[in-house]
């Protein structure tokens, strides 16, 4: 799989996971426009949206943590197509709630799934993924997310101020990832890579083939394509190392210890400041004076700077690597989250936040090609779910610190805060291993 070309094989694996990835997506965006929809319409207090937000995320962490370990056990498709049955169910009956006790119980269910189905579907591409361009596939597949936002701030911007069901309807449109899971059950193949760990070599062997011989329609190959499937089911054997052992466990013995903890930081301090800024962004211009319908389209247009941020980092990881185009993405978001705590006027307003969605969406590109890497194939999927799972923890408390500090301190003191994580994250990222090229069952 390292060796061969990327084929329309590589093309359906990474579109595939992409949609599921821009639909939950297009789930956490609504949200922050339903909030600011409801705290008008329902006169909801500034805690009860904040708990709209963060309950989802309590799922999320949960959800995240479990994904990743079932995922290691019962296989990537199976946990990728059950994730999104599961939070689209949710998102529908979200449009039929008439309290708030309701909606956070299905804002619950809706995290539980969505949690689950990143680090999944982020560990399931990288097992496909030809090594020498595996970092951009994955910004690429991360690049989605943008779509599934800019998608959410469309529906925003039309849908929800249209009526006072508008917010329903939104969450209607959220229901479509119940179908799209069918799709994937069927339509994708497994992991040969877990399913090589699993030993069952004849399926790995099947999936593989299936690429190499894509790969034989675009190129001559010769006999180097025609071995490929017996190379890479001894490698997973060789290489997979027992003694790295399974479970949560595992990500703290050896080598692996530094590299989760560094990986835990900033994916807690990412977590922290992109959803304590991005969730609040239509509230907080709402609180400044501009209206619905005028903050939803600042947010609308500050989402599409989120593109060319993916597509220079999808390009840097392979040039830069992994680490330093983390970094410098990380220290460019802190920049961009000072100035846009004291933008004042539209220009700067909308500057800025461009300019932070350029370079935080750009940030988890990166952060999502480096975390599958960070381990070998029996705790890879239990790694990543780990550490998005702590990641969910700041994504928690996160929302509930902003009412406070935006009535004690405005934005400045709340942005100035959400640019220092940034910073430390910027700094942790040097304390993780940069794969760049190399095989992801070699240490």
């Amino acid at each position: 799989m390292d060796a061969l070309p990327f084929t329309r094989r590589h093309l359906r694996v990474l579109t595939g996971s992409g949609i599921g990835w821009a639909l939950d997506a297009m789930d956490v965006g609504l949200i922050s426009f339903i909030i600011a929809a409801l705290a008008v319409q329902w006169q909801l207090e500034p805690s009860q949206t904040a708990w709209i937000a963060s309950i989802g995320f309590v799922g999320m962490a949960i959800g995240a943590t479990l994904g990743g370990l079932l995922a290691d056990r019962f296989g990537r498709r199976q946990i990728f197509a059950l994730t999104l049955l599961v939070y689209g169910i949710a998102t529908g009956a979200s449009a039929l709630v008439t309290g708030l006790a309701a909606l956070l119980v299905f804002r619950f269910l809706v995290g539980l799934g969505l949690g689950a189905e990143l680090p999944v579907a982020s560990t399931y591409v990288s097992e496909f993924a030809p090594a020498r361009i595996r970092g951009r596939v994955i910004v690429i597949l991360e690049a989605f997310w943008a779509v599934g936002w800019t998608a959410a701030a469309v529906i925003g911007f039309l849908v929800i101020p249209a009526s006072d069901d508008g917010w329903r309807w939104a969450f209607a449109i959220g229901a479509i990832p119940a179908a799209y899971a069918l799709a994937v059950r069927w339509g994708l193949p497994e992991s040969p890579r877990w399913l090589a760990r699993r030993g069952r070599h004849d399926d790995a062997d099947r999936v593989v083939r299936s690429f190499e011989d894509a790969a034989r329609r675009i190129r001559a190959t010769g006999g180097r394509t025609r071995s490929a499937t017996g190379r890479v089911v001894e490698r997973t054997s060789e290489n997979a190392h027992p003694d790295a052992g399974s479970g949560v466990s595992g990500l703290w013995r050896g080598e692996f210890r530094a590299r989760t903890v560094s990986l835990w930081i900033v994916w807690f301090c990412v977590n922290f400041s992109y959803y304590g800024a991005f969730i609040w962004i239509p509230s907080i211009l709402v609180s400044q004076g501009y209206d619905l319908v005028r903050s939803f389209g600042f947010t609308l247009v500050i989402t599409l700077a989120q593109l060319p941020g993916y597509a220079v980092a999808a390009w840097l990881v392979e040039v830069w690597g992994r680490r330093a185009t983390l970094s410098v993405f990380l220290v460019g978001s802190a920049a961009s989250a000072l100035v846009f705590g004291t933008a004042d006027g539209v220009a700067m307003i909308i500057g800025a936040g461009m300019a932070l969605s350029f370079f935080n969406l750009g940030a988890w590109g990166a952060l999502y090609a480096v975390t599958p890497e960070m381990y070998p194939t029996s705790l890879r999927a239990t790694g990543a779910g780990w550490a998005a799972g702590v990641g969910r923890i700041a994504s928690i408390i996160a929302p509930l610190t902003v009412p406070p500090l935006l009535a004690g301190g405005g934005a400045p003191l709340l942005f100035v805060m959400f640019g220092a994580f940034f910073a430390v994250a910027a700094i942790a990222a040097w304390g993780l291993v940069d794969r760049r090229g190399a095989s992801l069952d070699d240490r």
